[in-house]
Protein backbone atom coordinates (compact mmCIF):
# COMPACT_ATOMS: atom_id res chain seq x y z
CA UNK A 1 0.00 0.00 0.00
CA UNK A 2 1.18 3.24 -1.15
CA UNK A 3 1.90 6.07 1.22
CA UNK A 4 -0.54 9.31 1.78
CA UNK A 5 2.11 11.52 0.66
CA UNK A 6 3.08 9.68 -2.28
CA UNK A 7 -0.93 9.88 -2.95
CA UNK A 8 -1.35 13.52 -2.40
CA UNK A 9 1.70 13.98 -4.90
CA UNK A 10 0.50 12.04 -7.84
CA UNK A 11 -2.97 13.54 -7.00
CA UNK A 12 -1.85 17.06 -7.74
CA UNK A 13 -0.02 16.28 -10.98
CA UNK A 14 -3.21 14.15 -12.26
CA UNK A 15 -5.12 17.72 -11.58
CA UNK A 16 -2.39 19.78 -13.27
CA UNK A 17 -2.77 17.55 -16.39
CA UNK A 18 -7.03 18.02 -16.35
CA UNK A 19 -5.92 21.49 -15.72
CA UNK A 20 -3.92 21.69 -18.78
CA UNK A 21 -5.87 19.34 -20.59
CA UNK A 22 -9.38 21.82 -19.77
CA UNK A 23 -7.48 24.88 -20.95
CA UNK A 24 -6.91 23.21 -24.67
CA UNK A 25 -10.12 22.25 -24.62
CA UNK A 26 -11.38 25.67 -23.78
CA UNK A 27 -9.26 27.28 -26.15
CA UNK A 28 -10.21 24.73 -29.43
CA UNK A 29 -13.75 25.75 -28.66
CA UNK A 30 -13.11 29.50 -28.97
CA UNK A 31 -14.20 31.46 -31.78
CA UNK A 32 -11.24 33.27 -33.46
CA UNK A 33 -11.95 36.34 -35.49
CA UNK A 34 -10.47 35.86 -39.10
CA UNK A 35 -10.37 38.19 -42.14
CA UNK A 36 -13.72 38.52 -43.74
CA UNK A 37 -13.32 39.47 -47.58
CA UNK A 38 -15.24 41.15 -49.66
CA UNK A 39 -17.40 39.10 -52.14
CA UNK A 40 -18.78 39.66 -55.29
CA UNK A 41 -21.84 41.12 -55.64
CA UNK A 42 -23.84 37.87 -56.26
CA UNK A 43 -21.68 36.51 -52.81
CA UNK A 44 -20.31 33.79 -54.99
CA UNK A 45 -16.36 32.53 -55.25
CA UNK A 46 -14.90 31.94 -58.85
CA UNK A 47 -14.30 28.18 -58.74
CA UNK A 48 -13.99 25.09 -57.28
CA UNK A 49 -12.86 21.38 -57.73
CA UNK A 50 -15.49 19.02 -57.72
CA UNK A 51 -15.57 15.09 -57.64
CA UNK A 52 -18.76 12.82 -56.42
CA UNK A 53 -16.76 10.49 -54.69
CA UNK A 54 -16.81 11.05 -50.78
CA UNK A 55 -18.93 8.53 -49.79
CA UNK A 56 -17.82 5.02 -47.63
CA UNK A 57 -15.87 3.16 -49.61
CA UNK A 58 -16.12 5.15 -53.18
CA UNK A 59 -12.76 5.67 -55.12
CA UNK A 60 -11.76 6.75 -58.11
CA UNK A 61 -9.76 3.59 -58.56
CA UNK A 62 -12.70 1.10 -58.46
CA UNK A 63 -12.90 1.05 -62.18
CA UNK A 64 -16.50 0.16 -61.91
CA UNK A 65 -17.50 3.26 -60.02
CA UNK A 66 -19.92 5.63 -61.36
CA UNK A 67 -21.87 8.66 -59.60
CA UNK A 68 -24.87 8.23 -60.09
CA UNK A 69 -26.89 11.77 -61.69
CA UNK A 70 -28.77 11.93 -58.83
CA UNK A 71 -26.08 12.55 -57.00
CA UNK A 72 -23.71 15.00 -59.23
CA UNK A 73 -27.16 16.90 -59.17
CA UNK A 74 -27.20 17.08 -55.77
CA UNK A 75 -24.02 18.09 -55.37
CA UNK A 76 -23.61 20.99 -57.97
CA UNK A 77 -27.01 22.13 -56.30
CA UNK A 78 -25.90 23.10 -53.43
CA UNK A 79 -22.37 24.06 -54.97
CA UNK A 80 -24.53 26.56 -56.83
CA UNK A 81 -24.73 28.68 -53.90
CA UNK A 82 -21.72 29.24 -53.41
CA UNK A 83 -19.56 28.76 -56.30
CA UNK A 84 -19.77 30.42 -60.41
CA UNK A 85 -17.99 27.13 -61.67
CA UNK A 86 -16.71 23.93 -60.52
CA UNK A 87 -13.73 22.11 -61.99
CA UNK A 88 -13.73 18.33 -62.74
CA UNK A 89 -10.82 16.65 -63.25
CA UNK A 90 -12.10 13.67 -65.66
CA UNK A 91 -15.14 12.83 -67.64
CA UNK A 92 -15.42 9.09 -66.48
CA UNK A 93 -17.32 7.34 -64.16
CA UNK A 94 -20.26 9.71 -64.14
CA UNK A 95 -18.59 12.86 -64.52
CA UNK A 96 -19.79 13.76 -67.97
CA UNK A 97 -22.94 14.53 -66.78
CA UNK A 98 -22.01 17.67 -65.26
CA UNK A 99 -21.79 20.08 -67.73
CA UNK A 100 -25.36 19.20 -68.82
CA UNK A 101 -26.68 19.72 -65.07
CA UNK A 102 -24.06 22.54 -64.65
CA UNK A 103 -25.96 24.40 -67.68
CA UNK A 104 -29.43 23.91 -66.06
CA UNK A 105 -28.17 25.69 -63.08
CA UNK A 106 -26.72 28.01 -64.69
CA UNK A 107 -22.98 27.51 -63.89
CA UNK A 108 -19.62 26.91 -65.45
CA UNK A 109 -16.90 24.48 -65.84
CA UNK A 110 -13.50 23.86 -66.16
CA UNK A 111 -13.57 20.44 -67.83
CA UNK A 112 -10.75 17.88 -66.96
CA UNK A 113 -9.40 15.08 -68.96
CA UNK A 114 -7.34 12.85 -67.33
CA UNK A 115 -4.13 11.96 -68.86
CA UNK A 116 -2.10 9.05 -67.19
CA UNK A 117 0.45 5.90 -68.18
CA UNK A 118 -2.02 4.13 -70.67
CA UNK A 119 -2.69 5.71 -74.04
CA UNK A 120 -5.57 3.84 -74.91
CA UNK A 121 -7.46 5.04 -71.87
CA UNK A 122 -6.08 8.56 -72.36
CA UNK A 123 -7.25 8.79 -75.38
CA UNK A 124 -10.56 8.15 -74.66
CA UNK A 125 -10.49 10.39 -72.26
CA UNK A 126 -9.35 13.12 -74.51
CA UNK A 127 -11.85 12.22 -77.31
CA UNK A 128 -14.81 12.40 -74.85
CA UNK A 129 -13.38 15.71 -73.31
CA UNK A 130 -13.51 17.45 -76.80
CA UNK A 131 -17.19 15.82 -77.82
CA UNK A 132 -18.64 17.28 -74.44
CA UNK A 133 -16.42 20.82 -74.24
CA UNK A 134 -18.12 21.44 -77.89
CA UNK A 135 -21.85 20.34 -76.88
CA UNK A 136 -21.38 22.95 -74.18
CA UNK A 137 -19.27 26.04 -75.18
CA UNK A 138 -21.70 28.32 -73.32
CA UNK A 139 -20.66 26.07 -70.17
CA UNK A 140 -17.08 24.49 -70.71
CA UNK A 141 -15.39 27.58 -70.05
CA UNK A 142 -11.77 25.97 -70.36
CA UNK A 143 -10.90 22.59 -71.14
CA UNK A 144 -7.80 21.36 -68.86
CA UNK A 145 -6.21 18.68 -70.68
CA UNK A 146 -3.45 16.58 -67.87
CA UNK A 147 -3.66 17.43 -64.55
CA UNK A 148 -0.37 17.26 -62.62
CA UNK A 149 0.72 14.75 -65.32
CA UNK A 150 4.64 15.73 -65.75
CA UNK A 151 5.13 16.32 -61.94
CA UNK A 152 3.66 12.50 -61.48
CA UNK A 153 5.97 11.63 -64.37
CA UNK A 154 3.62 9.37 -66.26
CA UNK A 155 4.17 11.25 -69.68
CA UNK A 156 6.49 13.24 -71.29
CA UNK A 157 6.66 17.36 -72.25
CA UNK A 158 6.03 15.97 -76.03
CA UNK A 159 3.26 14.21 -75.31
CA UNK A 160 1.54 16.31 -74.32
CA UNK A 161 2.48 19.32 -76.06
CA UNK A 162 0.59 17.20 -78.75
CA UNK A 163 -2.58 16.34 -76.99
CA UNK A 164 -2.77 20.27 -76.24
CA UNK A 165 -2.21 21.52 -80.07
CA UNK A 166 -4.93 18.68 -81.23
CA UNK A 167 -7.50 19.92 -78.58
CA UNK A 168 -6.45 23.36 -80.03
CA UNK A 169 -7.53 22.25 -83.37
CA UNK A 170 -10.38 21.05 -82.31
CA UNK A 171 -12.49 22.46 -80.60
CA UNK A 172 -12.85 26.69 -79.42
CA UNK A 173 -13.28 26.23 -75.58
CA UNK A 174 -9.89 27.45 -74.47
CA UNK A 175 -7.54 24.97 -73.67
CA UNK A 176 -5.14 24.79 -70.79
CA UNK A 177 -3.04 22.10 -69.02
CA UNK A 178 -2.80 21.99 -64.94
CA UNK A 179 0.41 21.45 -63.00
CA UNK A 180 2.34 22.87 -60.06
CA UNK A 181 3.82 26.13 -60.55
CA UNK A 182 7.51 24.67 -60.39
CA UNK A 183 7.02 22.66 -63.43
CA UNK A 184 5.40 25.11 -65.54
CA UNK A 185 8.84 26.85 -65.25
CA UNK A 186 10.68 23.54 -66.26
CA UNK A 187 8.59 23.12 -68.90
CA UNK A 188 7.81 26.57 -70.68
CA UNK A 189 7.36 24.94 -74.09
CA UNK A 190 3.92 24.19 -73.02
CA UNK A 191 3.22 28.17 -73.01
CA UNK A 192 2.43 27.64 -76.93
CA UNK A 193 0.11 25.11 -76.96
CA UNK A 194 -2.72 26.48 -74.17
CA UNK A 195 -4.46 29.73 -73.80
CA UNK A 196 -3.60 29.85 -70.72
CA UNK A 197 -1.25 29.22 -67.80
CA UNK A 198 -3.40 26.90 -65.05
CA UNK A 199 -0.61 26.38 -61.78
CA UNK A 200 -1.24 24.94 -58.75
CA UNK A 201 -0.07 27.01 -55.86
CA UNK A 202 -0.49 25.02 -53.10
CA UNK A 203 1.69 26.30 -49.77
CA UNK A 204 1.14 23.07 -47.57
CA UNK A 205 2.59 20.79 -50.70
CA UNK A 206 5.43 23.31 -51.38
CA UNK A 207 8.94 21.41 -50.82
CA UNK A 208 9.60 24.23 -48.07
CA UNK A 209 6.31 24.38 -46.32
CA UNK A 210 4.88 27.49 -45.99
CA UNK A 211 3.28 28.88 -42.40
CA UNK A 212 -0.42 30.28 -42.84
CA UNK A 213 1.06 33.15 -41.94
CA UNK A 214 3.28 33.13 -44.63
CA UNK A 215 1.18 31.54 -47.13
CA UNK A 216 -0.31 34.32 -48.85
CA UNK A 217 2.93 35.87 -49.48
CA UNK A 218 4.63 32.77 -51.11
CA UNK A 219 1.54 32.70 -53.34
CA UNK A 220 1.88 36.36 -54.34
CA UNK A 221 5.70 35.40 -54.85
CA UNK A 222 4.89 32.61 -57.04
CA UNK A 223 2.38 34.88 -59.24
CA UNK A 224 4.83 37.78 -59.33
CA UNK A 225 7.76 35.24 -60.94
CA UNK A 226 5.36 33.26 -63.00
CA UNK A 227 4.05 36.75 -64.48
CA UNK A 228 7.34 37.67 -65.15
CA UNK A 229 8.23 34.60 -66.85
CA UNK A 230 5.02 33.81 -68.99
CA UNK A 231 3.06 36.30 -71.39
CA UNK A 232 -0.14 34.25 -71.56
CA UNK A 233 -2.84 34.89 -68.75
CA UNK A 234 -2.51 33.42 -65.25
CA UNK A 235 -4.93 30.77 -64.01
CA UNK A 236 -4.75 29.87 -60.33
CA UNK A 237 -5.66 25.96 -60.60
CA UNK A 238 -5.77 25.09 -57.55
CA UNK A 239 -5.44 26.86 -53.71
CA UNK A 240 -5.99 25.67 -50.50
CA UNK A 241 -5.35 24.46 -46.98
CA UNK A 242 -6.32 21.57 -45.49
CA UNK A 243 -8.19 20.96 -42.08
CA UNK A 244 -7.33 18.14 -40.82
CA UNK A 245 -3.94 15.80 -41.18
CA UNK A 246 0.36 15.88 -40.19
CA UNK A 247 1.72 19.31 -39.85
CA UNK A 248 4.76 19.52 -42.40
CA UNK A 249 7.35 22.02 -40.57
CA UNK A 250 5.67 25.27 -40.17
CA UNK A 251 3.10 24.55 -42.00
CA UNK A 252 -0.06 23.14 -39.66
CA UNK A 253 -3.60 21.39 -40.81
CA UNK A 254 -6.47 22.95 -38.71
CA UNK A 255 -9.88 24.10 -39.57
CA UNK A 256 -9.22 27.80 -38.41
CA UNK A 257 -5.94 27.82 -40.68
CA UNK A 258 -7.78 26.38 -43.47
CA UNK A 259 -10.75 29.22 -43.21
CA UNK A 260 -8.06 31.88 -42.43
CA UNK A 261 -5.66 30.83 -45.76
CA UNK A 262 -9.12 31.17 -48.01
CA UNK A 263 -10.31 33.95 -46.83
CA UNK A 264 -7.07 36.02 -47.08
CA UNK A 265 -6.80 34.57 -50.24
CA UNK A 266 -9.86 35.70 -51.61
CA UNK A 267 -9.50 39.17 -50.39
CA UNK A 268 -5.94 39.23 -52.21
CA UNK A 269 -7.33 37.46 -55.55
CA UNK A 270 -10.19 40.36 -55.24
CA UNK A 271 -7.69 43.04 -55.13
CA UNK A 272 -5.34 41.89 -57.48
CA UNK A 273 -7.75 40.54 -59.99
CA UNK A 274 -6.31 36.73 -59.76
CA UNK A 275 -8.92 34.33 -61.29
CA UNK A 276 -9.05 31.06 -59.08
CA UNK A 277 -9.85 27.74 -58.11
CA UNK A 278 -10.16 26.16 -54.74
CA UNK A 279 -9.26 22.76 -53.95
CA UNK A 280 -11.72 21.50 -53.06
CA UNK A 281 -15.56 20.96 -52.82
CA UNK A 282 -16.02 18.09 -50.32
CA UNK A 283 -13.57 16.02 -48.83
CA UNK A 284 -12.77 12.98 -50.59
CA UNK A 285 -11.79 10.45 -47.73
CA UNK A 286 -10.21 7.69 -50.82
CA UNK A 287 -7.16 10.61 -51.05
CA UNK A 288 -6.08 9.37 -47.55
CA UNK A 289 -4.65 6.36 -49.02
CA UNK A 290 -2.41 8.60 -51.35
CA UNK A 291 -1.69 11.37 -49.23
CA UNK A 292 -2.08 10.40 -45.54
CA UNK A 293 -4.93 11.87 -43.53
CA UNK A 294 -4.50 15.13 -44.37
CA UNK A 295 -5.40 14.38 -48.12
CA UNK A 296 -9.37 13.76 -47.05
CA UNK A 297 -9.48 16.94 -45.37
CA UNK A 298 -9.47 19.73 -48.31
CA UNK A 299 -13.00 20.54 -48.57
CA UNK A 300 -15.08 23.49 -48.08
CA UNK A 301 -17.63 20.72 -46.83
CA UNK A 302 -17.41 17.57 -45.40
CA UNK A 303 -18.56 13.96 -46.10
CA UNK A 304 -22.25 15.08 -44.73
CA UNK A 305 -22.11 17.89 -47.12
CA UNK A 306 -22.07 20.19 -44.27
CA UNK A 307 -20.05 23.82 -44.41
CA UNK A 308 -17.07 23.90 -42.24
CA UNK A 309 -16.99 27.56 -42.10
CA UNK A 310 -18.67 30.42 -43.44
CA UNK A 311 -16.55 33.69 -45.27
CA UNK A 312 -17.86 36.06 -42.53
CA UNK A 313 -17.80 35.47 -38.65
CA UNK A 314 -15.36 34.16 -36.69
CA UNK A 315 -14.15 30.11 -36.68
CA UNK A 316 -13.50 28.04 -34.07
CA UNK A 317 -11.36 24.73 -33.98
CA UNK A 318 -13.74 22.32 -32.33
CA UNK A 319 -17.41 22.19 -31.47
CA UNK A 320 -16.96 19.93 -28.69
CA UNK A 321 -19.85 21.10 -25.94
CA UNK A 322 -20.31 18.69 -23.10
CA UNK A 323 -18.73 15.55 -24.47
CA UNK A 324 -15.45 15.69 -23.09
CA UNK A 325 -17.03 16.63 -19.90
CA UNK A 326 -19.16 13.42 -20.11
CA UNK A 327 -15.97 10.96 -21.20
CA UNK A 328 -14.12 12.24 -18.64
CA UNK A 329 -16.94 11.64 -15.73
CA UNK A 330 -17.23 8.11 -17.10
CA UNK A 331 -13.51 7.33 -16.74
CA UNK A 332 -13.61 8.93 -13.23
CA UNK A 333 -16.59 6.34 -12.41
CA UNK A 334 -14.58 3.69 -13.64
CA UNK A 335 -11.47 4.25 -12.10
CA UNK A 336 -13.33 5.15 -8.74
CA UNK A 337 -15.02 1.30 -8.79
CA UNK A 338 -11.78 -0.10 -9.66
CA UNK A 339 -10.32 1.27 -6.54
CA UNK A 340 -12.99 0.59 -4.58
CA UNK A 341 -13.15 -2.96 -5.93
CA UNK A 342 -10.19 -3.81 -4.25
CA UNK A 343 -11.46 -2.43 -0.44
CA UNK A 344 -8.94 0.93 -0.82
CA UNK A 345 -11.17 3.97 0.50
CA UNK A 346 -8.49 6.07 1.50
CA UNK A 347 -9.14 9.91 0.12
CA UNK A 348 -6.19 10.09 -1.06
CA UNK A 349 -6.12 7.14 -3.12
CA UNK A 350 -9.48 7.72 -4.29
CA UNK A 351 -8.87 11.46 -5.14
CA UNK A 352 -5.47 10.04 -7.17
CA UNK A 353 -7.16 7.53 -8.85
CA UNK A 354 -10.21 9.61 -9.49
CA UNK A 355 -8.23 12.24 -11.71
CA UNK A 356 -6.50 9.44 -13.34
CA UNK A 357 -9.93 8.18 -14.52
CA UNK A 358 -11.07 12.03 -15.62
CA UNK A 359 -8.03 12.09 -17.72
CA UNK A 360 -8.08 8.79 -19.67
CA UNK A 361 -11.72 9.37 -19.84
CA UNK A 362 -11.17 12.66 -21.74
CA UNK A 363 -8.11 11.48 -23.37
CA UNK A 364 -10.10 8.18 -24.57
CA UNK A 365 -12.34 11.14 -26.25
CA UNK A 366 -9.37 12.24 -28.22
CA UNK A 367 -7.68 9.33 -29.27
CA UNK A 368 -11.62 8.37 -30.97
CA UNK A 369 -11.30 11.43 -32.74
CA UNK A 370 -8.20 10.93 -33.84
CA UNK A 371 -8.81 7.29 -34.93
CA UNK A 372 -11.78 8.06 -36.91
CA UNK A 373 -9.42 11.26 -38.82
CA UNK A 374 -6.37 8.71 -39.23
CA UNK A 375 -7.43 4.93 -39.93
CA UNK A 376 -7.14 4.39 -43.57
CA UNK A 377 -8.03 0.76 -43.50
CA UNK A 378 -8.57 -2.39 -41.48
CA UNK A 379 -4.79 -2.83 -40.77
CA UNK A 380 -4.23 1.11 -39.31
CA UNK A 381 -7.20 0.53 -37.55
CA UNK A 382 -6.41 -2.54 -35.26
CA UNK A 383 -2.62 -1.57 -35.44
CA UNK A 384 -3.80 1.96 -33.84
CA UNK A 385 -6.61 0.40 -31.62
CA UNK A 386 -3.93 -1.94 -30.68
CA UNK A 387 -1.72 0.87 -29.25
CA UNK A 388 -4.86 3.18 -27.74
CA UNK A 389 -5.97 -0.35 -25.88
CA UNK A 390 -2.03 -0.93 -24.55
CA UNK A 391 -2.62 2.98 -23.12
CA UNK A 392 -5.84 2.33 -21.63
CA UNK A 393 -5.25 -1.15 -20.06
CA UNK A 394 -1.94 0.12 -19.21
CA UNK A 395 -4.16 3.03 -16.98
CA UNK A 396 -6.54 0.77 -15.60
CA UNK A 397 -3.72 -1.33 -14.32
CA UNK A 398 -2.68 1.83 -12.06
CA UNK A 399 -5.32 1.04 -9.57
CA UNK A 400 -4.33 -1.84 -9.05
CA UNK A 401 -0.93 -0.97 -8.62
CA UNK A 402 -1.59 1.67 -5.84
CA UNK A 403 -3.61 -0.96 -3.52
CA UNK A 404 -0.61 -4.25 -4.20
CA UNK A 405 2.64 -2.11 -5.87
CA UNK A 406 4.46 -3.92 -8.55
CA UNK A 407 3.04 -6.53 -10.96
CA UNK A 408 4.15 -8.16 -14.22
CA UNK A 409 1.56 -6.75 -16.32
CA UNK A 410 2.91 -2.80 -15.83
CA UNK A 411 6.23 -4.03 -17.29
CA UNK A 412 4.71 -6.10 -20.07
CA UNK A 413 2.79 -2.84 -21.36
CA UNK A 414 5.68 -0.60 -20.91
CA UNK A 415 7.62 -2.34 -23.25
CA UNK A 416 4.95 -3.06 -26.20
CA UNK A 417 4.92 1.09 -25.86
CA UNK A 418 8.69 1.07 -26.06
CA UNK A 419 8.35 -0.87 -28.96
CA UNK A 420 5.07 0.74 -30.56
CA UNK A 421 7.18 3.69 -29.80
CA UNK A 422 10.28 2.49 -31.88
CA UNK A 423 8.55 1.26 -34.78
CA UNK A 424 6.60 4.49 -34.74
CA UNK A 425 9.45 6.79 -34.61
CA UNK A 426 11.42 5.03 -37.51
CA UNK A 427 7.93 5.08 -40.26
CA UNK A 428 7.89 8.62 -39.25
CA UNK A 429 11.04 9.70 -40.81
CA UNK A 430 9.89 11.60 -43.95
CA UNK A 431 12.48 10.10 -46.51
CA UNK A 432 11.22 11.77 -49.61
CA UNK A 433 12.90 15.06 -48.23
CA UNK A 434 15.86 13.57 -49.56
CA UNK A 435 14.94 13.13 -53.25
CA UNK A 436 13.66 16.91 -55.22
CA UNK A 437 10.79 16.96 -56.99
CA UNK A 438 13.11 17.03 -60.28
CA UNK A 439 14.93 13.52 -59.39
CA UNK A 440 13.65 10.90 -62.02
CA UNK A 441 12.56 8.08 -60.06
CA UNK A 442 11.53 4.48 -61.85
CA UNK A 443 7.70 4.68 -61.36
CA UNK A 444 7.74 1.34 -59.05
CA UNK A 445 10.75 2.71 -57.01
CA UNK A 446 9.13 6.29 -56.87
CA UNK A 447 5.53 4.43 -55.29
CA UNK A 448 7.46 2.23 -53.18
CA UNK A 449 9.42 5.80 -51.31
CA UNK A 450 5.72 6.74 -51.82
CA UNK A 451 4.03 4.73 -49.58
CA UNK A 452 6.93 4.38 -47.05
CA UNK A 453 7.58 8.47 -46.93
CA UNK A 454 6.80 9.49 -43.40
CA UNK A 455 5.44 12.87 -44.89
CA UNK A 456 2.12 11.35 -44.74
CA UNK A 457 1.79 10.02 -41.48
CA UNK A 458 0.94 11.57 -38.36
CA UNK A 459 2.68 12.05 -35.18
CA UNK A 460 0.18 9.65 -33.00
CA UNK A 461 0.66 12.12 -29.96
CA UNK A 462 -2.58 11.43 -28.57
CA UNK A 463 -2.11 7.72 -28.27
CA UNK A 464 0.85 7.56 -26.41
CA UNK A 465 1.07 11.46 -24.12
CA UNK A 466 -0.74 9.93 -21.49
CA UNK A 467 0.18 6.64 -20.91
CA UNK A 468 3.87 8.19 -21.38
CA UNK A 469 3.75 10.84 -18.62
CA UNK A 470 2.21 8.10 -16.12
CA UNK A 471 4.98 5.71 -16.32
CA UNK A 472 7.85 8.48 -16.34
CA UNK A 473 6.32 11.41 -13.85
CA UNK A 474 3.47 9.41 -12.40
CA UNK A 475 5.03 6.25 -11.36
CA UNK A 476 8.32 8.28 -10.13
CA UNK A 477 5.20 10.32 -8.10
CA UNK A 478 4.23 7.37 -6.48
CA UNK A 479 7.96 5.82 -6.10
CA UNK A 480 6.81 2.94 -8.45
CA UNK A 481 9.33 3.44 -11.15
CA UNK A 482 12.03 1.01 -10.82
CA UNK A 483 14.59 -0.06 -13.06
CA UNK A 484 14.59 -3.03 -14.77
CA UNK A 485 17.22 -5.48 -15.89
CA UNK A 486 16.00 -6.40 -18.93
CA UNK A 487 18.84 -5.00 -21.10
CA UNK A 488 17.48 -4.78 -24.63
CA UNK A 489 15.58 -1.64 -23.29
CA UNK A 490 18.51 0.13 -23.99
CA UNK A 491 18.46 -0.65 -27.98
CA UNK A 492 15.35 -0.45 -28.25
CA UNK A 493 15.58 2.93 -27.24
CA UNK A 494 18.51 4.45 -28.11
CA UNK A 495 17.14 3.48 -31.70
CA UNK A 496 13.51 5.31 -30.72
CA UNK A 497 15.00 8.82 -29.43
CA UNK A 498 17.42 8.59 -32.94
CA UNK A 499 14.53 8.21 -35.08
CA UNK A 500 12.54 10.65 -33.09
CA UNK A 501 15.45 13.28 -33.30
CA UNK A 502 15.92 12.71 -37.01
CA UNK A 503 12.14 13.59 -37.92
CA UNK A 504 12.61 16.89 -35.24
CA UNK A 505 15.61 17.53 -37.24
CA UNK A 506 14.63 17.35 -40.65
CA UNK A 507 11.29 20.00 -39.44
CA UNK A 508 12.56 21.98 -36.89
CA UNK A 509 9.52 24.23 -36.79
CA UNK A 510 6.97 21.12 -36.44
CA UNK A 511 6.14 21.36 -32.75
CA UNK A 512 4.37 17.86 -33.30
CA UNK A 513 7.61 16.47 -34.14
CA UNK A 514 8.97 17.95 -31.17
CA UNK A 515 6.36 16.63 -28.80
CA UNK A 516 6.79 13.44 -30.46
CA UNK A 517 10.51 13.67 -29.20
CA UNK A 518 9.17 14.58 -25.55
CA UNK A 519 7.01 11.25 -25.73
CA UNK A 520 9.82 9.14 -26.84
CA UNK A 521 11.86 10.81 -23.96
CA UNK A 522 9.29 9.80 -20.99
CA UNK A 523 9.33 6.35 -22.35
CA UNK A 524 12.44 6.00 -22.38
CA UNK A 525 13.06 7.54 -18.73
CA UNK A 526 10.42 5.17 -17.55
CA UNK A 527 11.97 1.65 -19.17
CA UNK A 528 15.86 2.63 -19.00
CA UNK A 529 17.45 -0.73 -17.73
CA UNK A 530 19.95 -0.19 -14.61
CA UNK A 531 23.60 0.11 -14.84
CA UNK A 532 24.73 -3.58 -15.41
CA UNK A 533 21.42 -5.01 -16.60
CA UNK A 534 21.59 -7.67 -18.80
CA UNK A 535 21.28 -8.13 -22.56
Amino acid sequence: MLKTAALWRYSIFNFLLIAFLAHWFWQQNQPVALTEPELPANGKLNCVSYAPYYGEGETPFIATTVAEKSRVEQDLRLLSKRFDCVRTYSVNQGLDYVPEVAAKLGMKVLLGAWIGYTKLENDKEFERAIELANRYPDTVKGLIIGNEVLLRKEQTEEVMLAYLQEAQQRTEVPVTYADVWEFWLKHPRLEQAVDYITVHVLPYWEDDPQSVDNAIQHAENVMDKLGHTFTKPLFIGETGWPSVGKQRNASVPSLVNQASYLRQFIQVAHDKGWHYNLIEAIDQPWKRDLEGTVGGYWGLYDTKLNSKFDFKGPVAERQDGVKPLIWGFAGLIIFVILTLARKENRLPALLATGSLGALTGATAYVQWGYLIAACRDTTEWAVLIGISLVGIIALLNIPSLITRGQNKLAHSLLFILVMAGMITSFLLIPKMSFIPRDVELHPMIGHIIYMMDGRYRNFPLALYALPALQYAIGFSLLGLLHRTTFGRYRKLNIVALITALICLILEPLNTHALLWLGVIILLAYASWPRKGARV
